[in-house]
């Protein structure tokens, strides 16, 4: 079987999207490696996190003229070299596809991580939003199969985008090797002096965007003798968190990390007493099961697709509720017999998200495209 990917974000992006579509291929070549796997990135410019394998090719635009105009190969173009290399499944791995897909001999398959853009319309400009809006419309009518990574952008793909539920199929995301890795002691304490982490900390990972809340996170910490740890990509929005900090004399409480590998995050979540996460609304939530993953009890939000990452034993608070957040933050970590039996079950469930399981299912899918 040869499969084609759409590869600019495994090569130019450093989270989220990123990390699902070098995560998927490297689960596929390991557990399924007699498949050939292309991956097609528009230019040269990439980040390296995905190791090299005997069954997977990076492919360039294959002119010079395409080369300069890869923003539009990608949009169309690109079928002719998919067609050229025997490509037999095509996967857009985040919302896309290219125009003609359906015209062609290759089979495909579109993932959709969310309709945030539809939900929340006021975190994007007018004209991302009709960008956005177009392609996926446009990949949800014309692949062959959907699959959204949780239940909650199903049920959105169907009401926003009027889509077929039997064309959609669910998928959740699993996470980075490194995550899932118990860390060295030496290892750990080498992390906790680079980054003068104290023994005892509360721990938030995620673009520092407003979606993330993190505001209502800061305020919920105020009167708790505990620091809090953020690590994630500033925006604009960082300002807004920075102001706040200063205004009420937090300095020493809220400390933002930078230039954290992902090894040094992985232990970051090992050392840390509780990962807390009050995000408004996500198409899944990758750091909640990185933190499952890592032993460490989660705090997250009621509603949206928390609760499929989370599991039933990880704690729900309403995202702008401060107070009960703060309280539930406390509970954990002072009540330490809650704490391990958070971690325990935690750890428990988050098995249904390894990689041999979320591998068979995507191979499942692609062999019954073919059949």
């Amino acid at each position: 079987m040869k499969i084609g990917f759409d590869a600019k974000r495994i090569y130019h992006n450093t989270s989220g999207l990123g990390n699902y579509g070098r995560d998927l291929v490297r689960v596929l070549s390991e557990f399924y490696p007699h498949n050939t796997y292309n991956l097609y990135n528009p230019k040269p410019k990439k980040v390296k996190r995905l190791q090299p394998k005997e069954n997977i090719f990076e492919i360039l635009p294959e002119t010079k003229f395409w080369r300069k105009f890869s923003s539009i190969w990608r949009q169309g173009p690109i079928l002719h070299q998919l067609e050229k290399d025997g490509v037999q499944i095509f996967h857009g791995l985040t919302g896309e596809l290219p125009g003609g897909v359906q015209n062609s001999k290759i089979k495909s398959v579109v993932t959709i991580h969310d309709l945030i853009f539809i939900r929340y319309p006021k975190l994007y400009s007018f004209f991302d939003r009709i960008i956005h809006l177009k392609k996926v419309k446009f990949s949800a009518n014309n692949a062959d199969k959907i699959i959204a990574i949780s239940e909650q952008t199903k049920r959105d793909i169907v009401q926003y985008l009027k889509i077929d539920a039997a064309k959609i199929d669910v998928i959740y995301q699993g996470c980075h090797a490194t995550f899932i890795e118990e860390k060295s002691t030496v290892f750990k304490r080498e992390v906790k002096d680079k980054f003068k982490l104290p023994e005892k900390f509360i721990l938030n990972v995620g673009a520092l965007n407003e979606r993330k809340n993190i505001l209502s996170l800061i305020k919920a910490i105020e009167n708790i003798d505990v620091p809090l740890i953020i690590i994630g990509g500033k925006t604009s929005y960082f300002k807004v968190l920075e102001s706040y900090i200063k205004d009420n004399q937090l300095e020493k409480k809220v400390h933002f990390l930078e230039n954290v590998s992902m090894p040094e995050l992985s232990a970051i979540y090992q050392l840390a007493s509780v990962f807390v996460y009050p995000s408004v609304f996500e198409g899944f939530g990758i750091p909640i099961i990185e933190a499952l993953y890592s032993k460490t009890p989660v705090i997250t939000s009621t509603g949206s697709c928390f609760s499929e990452a989370g599991g039933p034993d990880s704690m729900y608070v309403t995202p702008k509720d401060v107070e009960a957040l703060s309280s539930k933050i406390q509970l954990v970590l002072y009540d330490e017999r809650l704490a391990n039996n958070m971690i325990e079950k935690g750890f428990k469930f988050v098995q249904k998200f390894n990689d041999d399981v979320i591998a068979e299912k995507y191979f499942s899918i692609y062999k019954n495209l073919l059949s």
